[in-house]
C-alpha cells in the first residue's frame, strides 16, 4: 500500500486517495469485574491509526486483545470514543453493530473458529451469504480469495484435513470476503511454528495490500512485529511507544 501523508492513502485496487486515519480512539478505558475484583485493562488510550499494517505489541495482559475486541465491536469500552473507517462505533445500536461487524471489519482469531462440517470454500463464502450475497457470487469471491492465499487445491477439504498454516490462511480469506475497511488479527500466529508463522504473516501483509485493506495485528511475536508499518507498544493498559 502506498502512503501519501498522515491523513491519506492510495487504494491499491482503485488508485483513489482515501482520507483520514483508519481508526481513532480517544480516552479508551476498559474495566472488568472478575470475582469481585476490579481490573482496569485499558487506562485512557488515545490513538490515531493510519492505513497500512499496524502491530500492537506487548506481553500477555498488556491490553492488546481488549483493544482489538473494542475496535472490532466485540466488546464496548467503559468510557471513551471509537471510530473505525469514519464510523463512530460507540454510538451504534445493536443493528448498527451487527452491520459493522459483518461489513466493515474482518477478524482473524488465534483459534481460527472455522466450522468443521463445512469445506474450505464454504467457510470462506459463509459470511458473504449471511450478508445477503447470492450463493454463486459468494462462491466466486471465495475462490478468488483462496487463490490469492494459495489454497485452490484445498477448496473441497474440511478444516481437520488442513495444516495449522492452511487453516489460518483460510481464516484470512474469510476475513476479507465482505470487503472490510479493516482486518483485525489477535495473535494470529500463536498456534503456529516459526516457519508457518512467517508464511502466514507474509500472506496477510500481501493480501491486505493487494485488496487495499488495512490491518491491525495484536502479537508479541518478533517475526510479526518486524513486518509492520507501525508498531504500537502497550504495557499495563497504556501506550508506552507509538
Amino acid at each position: 500500500m502506498t502512503h501519501t501523508n498522515r491523513d491519506s492513502q492510495t487504494d491499491s485496487k482503485t488508485g483513489r486517495t482515501v482520507k483520514g486515519p483508519v481508526a481513532r480512539l480517544e480516552g479508551i478505558r476498559k474495566i472488568y469485574t472478575v470475582g469481585g475484583t476490579t481490573v482496569e485493562a485499558l487506562k485512557g488510550i488515545t490513538l490515531e491509526l493510519d492505513h497500512g499494517l499496524t502491530v500492537f505489541s506487548g506481553h500477555s495482559g498488556c491490553g492488546k486483545s481488549s483493544l482489538i475486541n473494542i475496535l472490532g465491536a466485540l466488546d464496548v469500552p467503559s468510557s471513551g470514543t471509537v471510530e473505525v473507517g469514519g464510523i463512530r462505533i460507540d454510538r451504534l445500536d445493536e443493528k448498527g453493530l451487527d452491520d459493522f461487524r459483518r461489513n466493515a471489519v474482518g477478524i482473524v482469531f488465534q483459534f481460527f473458529h472455522l466450522i468443521p462440517t463445512l469445506t474450505v470454500e464454504e467457510n470462506v463464502a459463509l459470511p458473504a451469504e449471511l450478508a445477503g450475497v447470492k450463493h454463486r457470487d459468494a462462491d466466486s469471491r471465495a475462490r478468488e480469495l483462496l487463490e490469492q492465499v494459495g489454497l485452490t487445491h484445498r477448496i473441497g477439504h474440511r478444516p481437520h484435513e488442513l495444516s495449522g498454516g492452511e487453516i489460518q490462511r483460510t481464516a484470512i480469506a474469510r476475513a476479507l470476503i465482505n470487503g472490510p475497511t479493516l482486518v483485525l488479527a489477535d495473535e494470529p500466529t500463536g498456534n503456529l511454528d516459526l516457519e508457518a508463522s512467517g508464511r502466514v504473516m507474509q500472506m496477510l501483509a500481501d493480501i491486505t495490500e493487494r485488496e487495499g485493506v488495512s490491518a491491525i495485528v495484536a502479537t508479541h511475536d518478533p517475526e510479526v512485529v518486524q513486518r509492520a508499518d507501525r508498531i504500537v507498544k502497550l504495557q499495563d493498559g497504556r501506550v508506552v511507544d507509538a
